[in-house]
């Protein structure tokens, strides 16, 4: 079965996501490009998909940093705080 993407309205988008497809990246892609804590092999899709869902909090270590940046074209400090959805205020209701 094959997922239809949803247009998303960029203030609901998680940050992680917003700057990985303006690099033209997919999950799986930025994955491959960031190595483990280990240096002996690459993240696996999921861990960038919990990022985005804030799911999981991101431990980098200066390697994995350095490889993100590279691989989304930003410098440090162009990097947002919080990789996840954006934290909701207020008492709105989901989608409002």
């Amino acid at each position: 079965m094959v997922r239809k993407k949803q247009a998303q309205d960029a203030k609901q988008m998680p940050a992680l996501q917003i700057l990985r497809e303006a690099a033209g990246l997919t999950q799986a892609a930025l994955a491959k490009r960031i190595p483990d804590k280990t240096r002996t092999k690459t993240l696996n899709q999921s861990v960038i998909s919990n990022w985005e869902t804030g799911k999981d909090e991101p431990e980098l270590t200066i390697a994995q940093v350095k490889a993100l940046c590279q691989a989304l074209g930003k410098n440090l400090n162009e990097l947002p705080d919080d990789f996840g959805p954006p934290k909701r205020t207020g008492n709105s209701p989901p989608g409002e």
